[in-house]
């Protein structure tokens, strides 16, 4: 199994760069994983719609070349499905029982997603209704993979 994690923007915190590090370390046991960055765009204080909806737009065209066509696509989106850690492990599995490889999870940068990026999803997750900044997701998020794999092997996961 593959899995993709294709971001917007670059970590600059410490404390995230280390939890992401160990994340991505024990994940390598169960799947291949990339992470993939596409540039962020500035957003000017005081941004029109006009102004945020190219920057979405922009910001979405970096990411739908970082996904290859023939891959399961997961956007993070605040409207998507809420499944708890068992479910996502179950999804994970079934995914692999219909033949995907890769799966790639998208986040979206401080704006959201544009709709090309939301239209090219194969589903939509969401971790909660709250806001999270997109930095923090990351690692959120492969502690989550993580768990997931930790439960489909039906391994322990010490809290």
């Amino acid at each position: 199994m593959k899995i993709t994690i294709a971001c917007v923007g670059k970590i600059k915190e410490k404390y995230l760069t280390a939890g992401i590090a160990e994340y991505s370390k024990r994940l390598s046991r169960y799947c291949t994983l990339q992470i993939l960055e596409a540039a962020d765009e500035k957003t000017p204080e005081g941004a029109s719609a006009a102004e945020e909806d190219a920057i979405r737009e922009k910001e979405g065209d970096r990411l739908l070349k970082l996904i290859p066509d023939n891959a399961f696509v997961i956007v993070l989106a605040i409207d998507g499905e809420m499944l708890d850690s068992v479910e996502l492990s179950e999804r994970i599995s079934s995914l692999t029982v219909r033949g995907i490889s890769h799966i790639v999870f998208v986040i979206g940068g401080s704006l959201g997603l544009s709709p090309q990026v939301l239209q090219r999803a194969d589903r939509k997750l969401s971790f909660s209704k709250m806001t999270f900044p997109h930095q923090l997701m990351r690692m959120i998020l492969l502690e989550q993979i993580y768990r997931s794999f930790r439960i489909l092997h039906h391994e322990p996961y010490h809290k």
